[in-house]
């Protein structure tokens, strides 16, 4: 492994090194989700050391509304990180380095002491009327040429606005407006609010080639640009641990804060995402297929984002999905009460306990058919107004088909994204599949089978986190660049090839599937649901 010399650090700072004299032994990575928060700590060759793990939510004031108390997930994910280190059995001085991996697209107010107005998640979708009003200005074919992004309720640019109209009052006090990211780094110490550029690209009014805010757009929302945070490439350091943060995290105080990427960004990244043709697919809250390109390609039916990469110069072709597992967290959570007394009685695991009755229902769930549209849908149909819709249902089926054909509706919307990349002649080689479902071994082949492409999972199943960490190590100078990094942290774990026979069913499931979601569409099911559930 080849770890350089690092000799950034202020004087006066204390830390322990190895007995070679080369850099510090361990990088911390904290990634922060939706529902959930995780820290760890890793080896320079990659071995974990220790990590810790909490829950939270977030709240539904409204049908398509979504809000979280991020002072809330802060403290929850600096109380992940005291105790990883705990249990790693390292001195905190050892730890060379702190970067993050966070959701994106969370609109965070401030206020002029920097405390929290409001907080609208990623997940929101109650800005349709400020979503027509930009298309007004720019086009959608105008907006998606200036920013790479499809016309979406998702983007921070329509929760300004929404903010600017609808909560005057709370407007007239916000002096900053950021993502998670920015606030948990300046509350490490950092000395100002800094962003990662790919995440910066998700506010809908920044140029991902000239690494700027865009000044058209910023007019068109009556955006001051000082309330924005600072663009910053990925794995730059931008402060110190302060007392305060070492505190409650358990970090030293003076260890290297630096800037990760959003979670999907970094997760590519520990996936090892950095050449033309390869391709990870992630299956967390959200799910994220990521194409990694050397130019900002446009999709001509601008269906697709394009962002930055985090290697500067590099760009994502980036396929979105707003609800992948927390859709089968919803099905734990609402239906699957006697499933949960069960794995309670068999002292197991709840999600160990369905795959194992998802096993028993052959492929295609007997002809049930999920749209798993349970916060819309994004890429590659970009249709605020989709709902969730379970198609098929008789007499034959039981809650096991359900939870199936919730598995297999997440997958399809992948598939959906997969093919939209091959009809943008985007090569895939290669699939790298990451995120929580990955302890599935039934979904991993599920994966391989559905997009009738070899996959392979890693070592450290959490790509978001490791990503983080080696981002780290590339701040500090422990790695020449972000690509060292992956070279001596990211490794392969298993492979799984597709089975024809089910790969089949899967493509017949796939016409049905896209012919379901065009009738729906097409006959204005969507739309006049949508406009139902807003009177609630």
């Amino acid at each position: 492994m080849s770890v350089r010399q690092y000799s950034g650090y202020g004087k006066g700072d204390s830390y322990i090194m190895n007995t070679t004299g080369t850099a510090p032994l361990f990088l911390c990575g904290i990634d922060v989700g939706t529902t959930g928060t995780k820290t760890m700590i890793f080896a320079l060759d990659g071995t974990l050391q220790g990590k810790a793990y909490r829950e939270y939510s977030c709240s539904y004031p409204k049908p398509g509304w979504v809000e979280q108390d991020i002072d809330m997930v802060l403290a929850e994910a600096f109380s992940s990180c005291r105790e990883a280190l705990e249990r790693s059995g390292i001195r905190p001085g050892q730890v060379a380095a702190v970067a993050l991996s966070t959701q994106r697209t969370t609109s965070i107010f401030l206020d002029q002491e920097e405390r929290v107005l409001k907080t609208i998640s990623w997940q929101d979708n109650r800005t349709g009327n400020e979503l027509k009003e930009i298309e007004r200005k720019t086009g959608k074919d105008g907006f998606y040429e200036m920013t790479g992004l499809p016309l979406n309720t998702t983007w921070i640019i329509t929760k300004i606005l929404w903010m600017q109209k609808n909560e005057p009052d709370t407007w007239k006090k916000v002096r900053r407006i950021v993502q998670v990211q920015d606030y948990f780094l300046r509350r490490l110490g950092a000395d100002d609010f800094y962003i990662d550029y790919p995440d910066a690209c998700l506010y809908g009014c920044f140029d991902s080639a000239g690494h700027q805010w865009k000044d058209e757009l910023l007019d068109i929302a009556g955006i001051d640009r000082r309330l924005l945070p600072l663009p910053t490439p990925c794995g730059t350091m931008v402060g110190k641990v302060s007392r305060e943060a070492a505190a409650l995290t358990g970090l030293a105080e003076g260890t290297p804060i630096c800037v990760g990427a959003g979670d999907q960004n970094s997760a590519s990244i520990g996936a090892g995402i950095t050449e033309q043709g390869m391709i990870s697919v992630s299956l967390g809250t959200g799910g994220m297929a990521i194409a990694c390109m050397d130019y900002p390609y446009r999709d001509p039916k601008a269906s697709a984002c394009v962002t930055c990469h985090a290697i500067t110069g590099y760009y994502q072709f980036e396929g979105y999905q707003i609800g992948a597992a927390s859709v089968f967290r919803w099905y734990r959570d609402e239906l699957g009460y006697a499933e949960r007394v069960e794995a309670e009685r068999k002292n197991t695991d709840i999600y160990e306990l369905l795959n194992e009755k998802i096993k028993q229902v052959p492929p295609g769930a007997k002809g049930l058919i999920m749209l798993p549209y349970f916060g819309s849908a994004a890429s590659p149909r970009w249709n605020p107004e989709a709902r969730g819709t379970l198609l098929g249902l008789t007499f034959a089926h039981d809650r096991a088909c359900v939870a199936r054909a919730c598995m297999e509706g997440i997958t399809m919307e992948q598939k959906d994204i997969l093919t939209n990349m091959k009809e943008n002649q985007i090569p895939i080689k290669s699939v790298r599949i990451i995120g929580g479902a990955t302890n599935s071994k039934i979904w991993n082949q599920m994966q391989a089978d559905m997009y009738r492409l070899p996959c392979d999972t890693l070592a450290v199943e959490d790509a978001a986190v490791i990503g983080a960490a080696l981002m780290g190590g590339a701040a500090v100078g422990i790695f020449s660049d972000i690509r060292e990094g992956v070279r001596n942290m990211i490794k392969v774990k298993e492979h799984y090839e597709p089975k024809p026979e089910t790969a089949d069913l899967y493509d017949e499931m796939y016409g049905i599937y896209c012919r379901a979601y065009e009738s729906l569409e097409q006959g204005r099911v969507f739309e006049k649901i949508s406009e139902f559930q807003s009177r609630y």
